[in-house]
């Protein structure tokens, strides 16, 4: 098992988390809540989020150097997602998520 810091270890959670916190939101809040929760420029975003956090998790519990790349895409991802779900309204748990990751995720990426 290679050495991980506790900051590598807490941007993992944050990213699980974020992941999460996307996919129900996305399949739960938006489905059900239509309109422009589910114009598909948001839900591809919300889903390309979710699925950004949990490669950049992956990489990150692999051990591969490569996991700085990933965080630096899941940063600017989460960053957006953020952004849009502020902007549909009424989701600001996936909003916090994705804010709290993509600055865990800026700091591996460093």
């Amino acid at each position: 098992m290679h050495h991980m810091s506790s900051e590598m270890k807490e941007c993992i959670d944050n990213c699980l988390a974020c992941y999460s916190e996307c996919l129900s939101m996305a399949m739960g809040h938006c489905l059900e809540a239509g309109g422009q929760h589910t114009e598909p420029k948001h839900f591809k975003l919300m889903m390309a989020c979710a699925e950004m956090c949990r490669t950049s998790a992956h990489f990150m519990l692999i051990g591969t150097e490569h996991h700085r790349h990933t965080c630096r895409e899941c940063a600017e991802i989460c960053r957006q997602c953020a952004d849009d779900c502020e902007r549909v309204g009424d989701m600001q748990s996936c909003v916090d998520a994705c804010r709290k990751c993509a600055d865990s995720c800026e700091k591996m990426a460093a």
